[in-house]
Order: structure tokens, then C-alpha cells, then sequence
């Protein structure tokens, strides 16, 4: 019990200046994935930089529910930040729950990296199915449009034929 809430204090959350700002690896930040410890990393290097947050005390208040932020906690929630569109109380909300910086280490970048390549696998598989449809889909139009064209000139070449007898 001591040392949880020696780490609690510890990571109570003030605003720091970029003097004494504290470094937490991807490792130290994963622990804190829970409602009673939620932290996340939001920032990249167009905003300054990404920065840890400790969210946890606003869980309740926060307009979409704790769960959305809950649901990237420990991780880097910047791409879920911005693609929201956060109005500028939201961002001037976030500053009051930053606890240091995000330390990139070789193991954390790595670890990006093999998401960043894992999401872009799926993309592509994405985009593949998505051609390979588009091709069936194509082919299936053609085939149709062949059909159509060969049964009109059958019924031209048949009332053609159906007048001249008469």
C-alpha cells in the first residue's frame, strides 16, 4: 500500500514548465491503462512535441464519458485527440493534466514502429479487397453491358429480318 501511494503522489498532476518536466517511457506509461490511474500521450512533433497526461481525476467530467479515454489508456491517444477535433477549452482542459514528456527510447520506438507497420498492413489489405472488388465490380458491368448490347442486336437483326419477309 505504501508504494502505490508513494507512486500517486508522485504522479499527481501540475502543470510543469519545460525547466523541470518530467521523462516517462512508453513502458512507465502503459502501467497507468485503469480508471484509477488513466494516463495518456497526446502531442506530436507539428504541436510541441508528444506529452503525458493524467487524466485520471477527469474521467467523470469529461463530456464523451470516461470509457473513449479509457479506451486508449497507457497509449499514445494523439491521433484519437486531434482526429475529434477538440475545441480550444478542451486543449486548455488537457494543459491542466500534464504530468511530463513522453520519452522516446529505442524500445518505444520500435514498439511504434511495429504498430505503425501493422496498422499500414491493414490498410493496404484494406485497400486491396477494395480494388479487388472494384475489378469484379467492373468486369461484372462489362459482362452485363455485352449481354444487353448482343440481346439488341439480336431483336434489330430479328424484326430487320421479320420485316423484309413480310
Amino acid at each position: 500500500m505504501a508504494s502505490a501511494t508513494a507512486e500517486m503522489e508522485e504522479t499527481t498532476p501540475t502543470i510543469n514548465n519545460d525547466d523541470n518536466t518530467k521523462e516517462y517511457t512508453l513502458d512507465e506509461i502503459a502501467k497507468h491503462n485503469t480508471a484509477e490511474s488513466c494516463w495518456l500521450i497526446i502531442g506530436n512533433a507539428t504541436n510541441g512535441g508528444p506529452k503525458v497526461y493524467d487524466v485520471t481525476k477527469y474521467l467523470d467530467d469529461h463530456p464523451g464519458g470516461a470509457e473513449v479515454m479509457l479506451d486508449v489508456a497507457g497509449q499514445d491517444a494523439d491521433e484519437f485527440f486531434e482526429d475529434i477535433g477538440h475545441s480550444k477549452e478542451a486543449r486548455h482542459e488537457l494543459k491542466r493534466h500534464l504530468i511530463g514528456n513522453f520519452k522516446l527510447d529505442e524500445a518505444a520506438k520500435a514498439k511504434l514502429a511495429a504498430a505503425a507497420e501493422a496498422a499500414k498492413a491493414k490498410a493496404q489489405q484494406a485497400n486491396s479487397t477494395v480494388v479487388s472488388g472494384m475489378v469484379t465490380m467492373v468486369v461484372f458491368v462489362a459482362l452485363v453491358a455485352a449481354a444487353v448490347g448482343y440481346y439488341q442486336t439480336q431483336m434489330a437483326g430479328g424484326s430487320a429480318t421479320g420485316k423484309e419477309e413480310s
